[in-house]
């Protein structure tokens, strides 16, 4: 089994030759949105939990090890004290409609992943989190437009690191330890 990070390309490749139905971009925003909401599945059936694939057909057929690569690449990413999480999305070198529709996919699936983990049922989400799941849901029904200059790109960057901030300060919302005194219901 490879210890390199998957690739947008590797994953997006293998969904479409099994005809998953989902994106690279999609699957991991899914999986991110899960395990930052809270969901609790581990390498071997996360994609079960996440209701992406009924019979298992979908699972058996792709890459052995795959869906174990890309649940211990978010769960390293979202752990990681240096922050390194990135959305997984198309290279740089790929036209900026392409990107920003990969990105409208990530966040659908990160919406998607959050709330089948319960992420949304939390009552105690700070007035932030609230706030970056809305703006989360307003890019997901997003379609962007574009005048195809250097204001794009930078545009874009601004969105993409929003999301990657977004999502890690979602995760350490959920997954913070209890403040010493506080009382656990």
């Amino acid at each position: 089994m490879s210890t390199t990070a998957i690739s947008y390309s590797e994953l997006g490749d293998a969904l479409a030759r099994v005809q998953a139905g989902v994106g690279a971009s999609e699957l991991q925003g899914s999986l991110v949105g899960y395990l930052c909401g809270g969901g609790s599945a581990d390498a071997r059936n996360w994609f079960d939990v996440l209701e992406l694939d009924h019979d298992g057909e979908i699972a058996r057929a792709l890459p052995p090890g795959l869906l174990e690569r890309l649940h211990r690449d978010c769960s390293a990413w979202l752990a990681d004290p240096e922050l390194g999480f990135e959305p997984l999305l198309p290279a740089a070198e790929v036209p900026i409609d392409v990107r920003a529709d990969a990105l409208v996919e990530w966040c659908r699936g990160f919406l998607g992943g959050f709330g089948l983990a319960g992420g949304g049922h939390h009552g105690s989400l700070s007035a932030d989190a609230q706030e970056i799941l809305a703006d989360f849901g307003t890019i997901a029904a997003t379609r962007f437009e574009y005048a195809g200059n250097e204001d794009d790109e930078a545009a874009l960057a601004e969105v993409i690191e929003f999301i990657r901030v977004g999502a890690l300060l979602l995760h350490a919302e959920l997954h913070a330890a209890p403040q010493s005194g506080a009382t656990l219901h």
